[in-house]
């Protein structure tokens, strides 16, 4: 089985630990094979700071996305569509439970020597 990991802003990340944001919004879609998303935490944290299940995918057209995730989005409309603005087409991960990592770890224990712009596949 192999995990993906995802670049977050801290903000976005206290959300998901604290269990208030439960869909992260992407322009793509993962593998299937996906069950498991490591949470790298983008400036200032820059560390891998906590995994996540997934539980699913929601995808569709930016306003049904949005409508069957807005409770648990964790974004305000406006940002989600200036995220989505010029696609027609919105992806929302729907994360399950949370581990967060006693201590932060280095994108080199997951065998990467740099930071994903988005994303990347770890195995």
């Amino acid at each position: 089985m192999s995990r993906m990991l995802l670049s977050i802003k801290p903000k976005y990340v206290d959300e998901i630990i604290a269990g208030t944001k439960q869909y992260e919004f992407r322009k793509f879609h993962c593998r299937d094979d996906i069950k498991t998303i490591i949470i790298y935490a983008t400036a200032p944290i820059k560390k891998v700071v906590a995994e996540v299940s997934l539980l699913g995918i929601v995808e569709g057209d930016v306003d049904s996305v949005w409508k069957q995730t807005k409770f648990a989005g964790g974004i305000t409309h406006k940002d989600y569509r200036e995220y989505y603005k010029k696609r027609n087409t919105a992806t929302a991960y729907h994360l399950g439970v949370v581990i967060q990592y006693d201590y932060p770890m280095n994108l080199s224990d997951f065998g990467l020597n740099y930071v994903p712009q988005s994303f990347a596949y770890v195995e």
